[in-house]
């Protein structure tokens, strides 16, 4: 894995969430110094502070190191407001997904 495009990503992500990388690393509990150190030893940090990092971001390890997503289901004709739910709905934990579907078919299930 390149080191210096994993910690561009989580610059951008920071930026995105109007946060710091050492803001977000000293809130999250992964260190303050802790996309610095990266940068400047070129090593990863342990999985656990990437998942630190992750959950305080909202996003999920994957995404902070740039791995692609695949889609989970057909974007083609939503509208702006529909992709941005369905973003929103990628950003959950499946154990979430699955919580936000089953309230969908029950809300269904009463009409």
């Amino acid at each position: 894995m390149d080191v210096t495009k994993i910690v561009e990503n989580i610059q951008r992500i920071c930026k995105e969430k109007g946060t710091t990388p050492t803001v977000a690393g000293k809130e999250s509990g992964a260190g303050k110094d802790l996309v610095s150190a990266m940068k400047r030893r070129g090593v990863l940090p342990s999985i656990e502070k990437m998942r630190l990092l992750a959950e305080y971001l909202g996003v999920t390890t994957s995404e902070l190191l740039g791995e692609t997503k695949k889609p989970t289901v057909q974007d083609d004709g939503l509208t702006e407001a529909e992709q941005a739910l369905m973003d929103l709905f990628r950003q959950l934990t499946p154990d979430q997904q699955d919580m936000v579907i089953r309230m969908v078919q029950a809300a269904a299930d009463k009409q």
